[in-house]
C-alpha cells in the first residue's frame, strides 16, 4: 500500500489524524440508514441538495471561524483550485453512486466497493505514483481479482456500483493527499462545492420545474431531513480531509475498513438484504486480501522502523 513520510507535530499529529480518520468513516458507514429517509426523492435530487447545502454550511462555517483569508488566498493557487475541482466531480461520481445503491437495495455491494478502496490505493501507487508492488501486495490483487470474477458471475453482471466506487474514491484521496499539505479542510470543501453550486442548482430547477421535485412535498419531517443533508455531507468530509494531512495513505486506508463493515451490517441484518453461498464466498476473498495488504503493511512498516532506528544509533 502506498506510504508517506510519518506525519509531524506541525500537521496536528498522527492521534488526531487517526481520530479525525475513524471519525469521517463511522460517519460514512451509517449513511445508508440517513439516505433511505430521503425517499422517494431520487439520487439526483438528493446530491444537488448535497451539494448546495454543504457550500450554505461551509460559508457559515468559514464566517463564524473568519476563514476568509485562507480560503482567498487558496482561490489564488489556481493549479490548488483545479485540483480541488476535480476532486470535486470525483466525490459527485461517488455520491451518485452510492445513494442510487442504497436507494435501489444495493448497500452490501456498495459495502464491496468501499472494501475494494484499499485495493484500488494499490494499484494508484502502481500506475499514478510509480511505486513497486511488494510480493504480498501482488497476492492480495490477484485475490481480489479472482474476488471480483467470483462476485460478477454471482450477481449476473459485472459489479459496477462496487468498482465505481472504489475507484472514484480512491482518486478523490488521491487528489486530496496530493493538495492536503496546503490546503485546510475547509477551505477545500469550500472550493469543491462552489464549483458543483450551479450544475447542481440548475439540477434543482429543472426538477422543480418538471414537477418532480420531491422537497417540499413530501412532509415535514422528510424535508427537514433533506436540509440536513449539508451538515451530514460536510462534516465527515472535514474530518476526511483532516485525517487525509495528518495521515500516512497506508493508515489511512486502514481505518476506511470501519465503513464498509457498518454498511455490510446494516445491508445484511437491517436491510435483509440477500447473502447466498456464493456472494459470502466473494466477500471473503476480499476480506482476505485485505488481511495480506494489512500484514503487507506492517512489515513494511516494521521494516522501516528498523532501518530507522539503526541509522539514528550511528
Amino acid at each position: 500500500m502506498p506510504t508517506a513520510p510519518a506525519p509531524s507535530s506541525t500537521s496536528g499529529g498522527f492521534g488526531r489524524g487517526l481520530a479525525f480518520g475513524v471519525a469521517a468513516y463511522a460517519l460514512w458507514g451509517v449513511l445508508p440508514l440517513f439516505f433511505i429517509l430521503l425517499r422517494p426523492a431520487s439520487a439526483f435530487e438528493i446530491v444537488a441538495w448535497r451539494i448546495v447545502l454543504s457550500l450554505v454550511f461551509c460559508i457559515l462555517l468559514i464566517t463564524v471561524t473568519r476563514g476568509w483569508p485562507p480560503l482567498v488566498a487558496l482561490v489564488r493557487d489556481r493549479r490548488a483550485t483545479l485540483m480541488l475541482g476535480g476532486a470535486g466531480l470525483l466525490i459527485v461520481v461517488n455520491w451518485l453512486t452510492f445513494i442510487y445503491a442504497t436507494l435501489s437495495g444495493h448497500v452490501v455491494e456498495a459495502a464491496l466497493g468501499y472494501f475494494t478502496n484499499p485495493i484500488v490505493t494499490v494499484l494508484l501507487g502502481v500506475f499514478v505514483l510509480r511505486e513497486r508492488l511488494r510480493p504480498l501486495q501482488w497476492v492480495a490483487i490477484g485475490v481480489s481479482a479472482v474476488a471480483v470474477l467470483v462476485l460478477a458471475v454471482n450477481y449476473g453482471q459485472f459489479p459496477w456500483i462496487a468498482l465505481l466506487l472504489a475507484f472514484s474514491f480512491g482518486f478523490y484521496g488521491l487528489v486530496k493527499k496530493q493538495v492536503g499539505g496546503r490546503v485546510d479542510a475547509l477551505s477545500g470543501l469550500t472550493i469543491e462545492t462552489a464549483w458543483l453550486a450551479v450544475p447542481a442548482s440548475i439540477v434543482l430547477v429543472v426538477l422543480a420545474a418538471s414537477g418532480s421535485l420531491v422537497t417540499g412535498t413530501a412532509g415535514t419531517g422528510h424535508t427537514l431531513a433533506m436540509l440536513l443533508a449539508g451538515v451530514v455531507t460536510a462534516i465527515p468530509l472535514l474530518f476526511f480531509a483532516a485525517a487525509a494531512r495528518r495521515l500516512p495513505l497506508a493508515y489511512l486506508g486502514l481505518t476506511q475498513y470501519l465503513t464498509p463493515i457498518l454498511q455490510f451490517l446494516i445491508g445484511v441484518f437491517v436491510l435483509g438484504e440477500a447473502m447466498p453461498a456464493a456472494r459470502w464466498f466473494g466477500f471473503g476473498l476480499v476480506w482476505i486480501a485485505l488481511v495480506l495488504l494489512t500484514i503487507d503493511m506492517f512489515r513494511a512498516s516494521r521494516a522501516t522502523k528498523s532501518v530507522a532506528g539503526s541509522g539514528n544509533g550511528i
